[in-house]
């Protein structure tokens, strides 16, 4: 694994430094639009609203936009304005019963790495909060935003598993809440009961389940592999591109002999009286052909 971030757990009086990871990852079958026809990569370009241009990630900010379609630029200077704990520290607030939090507040997991100079105070904080078995609640800051988080052991190492505020989980709102509750009878309460015994299990093993879409999804890929049945895109190399810029400039001169062919046919229209010579040459001929005959 490689580490995403360093910083160190702040716990009163003593610095741990850690190296932090991501403790899990998305097993998803990654699967890219493509043209069909040809199997060549669709791709999307940064381009302005307004200007009908695109736009180079360097002049790319931040905007909010209000409930009228007003937009406020954040910019990078406006950030670094902003109160926002270290974003090289982990800071323990305080301790509580696992019990007393809700999953549904959970965010992100992550691994916590001692460094070799924090091997011995890490440990100690590891082993005192699996004999407390309590949790500890802190505050980080991680790409840019701080967060909740809390503190706990998991195989012998530290897990920092990051929390929504309590504003960003919902209350739900659904009508059958304000009506009257059906009345359950207890034979039906003691049949729920018993399906639910029957299927109790002492402990979780999350082993024994598998992800099958995902599995049959690979297997239809290694299946289209085995039999070739596989599209090669066609690479745009720089021979390509110099080809088109010479056929663009070969239109180019075209477009411009045609535009010019209408101003040279009006230049002999101007000439009229040259037509009286044409008629004495015509006349000398004839006063020659008697001596030749």
């Amino acid at each position: 694994m490689r580490s995403m971030w360093k910083g160190s757990v702040s716990f009163g009086l003593v610095t741990i430094p850690i190296n932090l990871y991501a403790a899990t990852e998305n097993k998803n079958v990654t699967l890219r639009q493509v043209h069909e026809s040809d199997g060549g990569r669709i791709q999307y370009k940064r381009f302005c609203s307004i200007e009908g241009v695109e736009v180079p990630y360097a002049e790319i900010a931040k905007g909010y936009e209000l409930d009228d379609g007003e937009m406020v630029v954040i910019t990078d200077a406006d950030l670094e304005g902003l109160p926002l704990s270290s974003s090289n520290v982990i800071d323990v607030l305080e301790f509580v019963p696992l019990e007393a939090i809700d999953p549904l507040h959970y965010d992100r997991h992550y691994y916590l790495e001692p460094q070799k100079s924090a091997l011995k105070p890490y440990v100690l904080l590891r082993d005192a909060l699996h004999k407390s078995q309590n949790v500890a609640i802190a505050k980080v800051a991680l790409r840019q935003r701080e967060s909740l988080a809390l503190l706990r052991v998991h195989a012998d190492v530290m897990v920092m598993t990051t929390m929504l505020w309590p504003d960003e989980v919902r209350t739900p709102d659904f009508g059958f809440l304000n009506e009257d509750a059906p009345q359950v009878r207890s034979q039906e309460l003691a049949m729920a009961g018993s399906l639910i015994d029957s299927l109790t299990e002492p402990v979780f093993e999350p082993d024994k389940y598998t992800d099958s879409y995902r599995e049959a999804l690979e297997s239809v890929i290694e299946a289209k592999v085995a039999g070739q049945d596989t599209t090669k895109p066609v690479k745009k190399t720089a021979k390509s591109d110099v080809v088109d810029l010479m056929a663009a400039l070969e239109a180019s001169v075209s477009e411009a002999k045609k535009a010019r062919k209408p101003a040279a046919r009006k230049t002999p229209a101007k000439k009229t009286p040259a037509k009286p010579t044409a008629a004495k040459s015509t006349t000398t001929r004839s006063r020659r052909s008697p001596k030749s005959a």
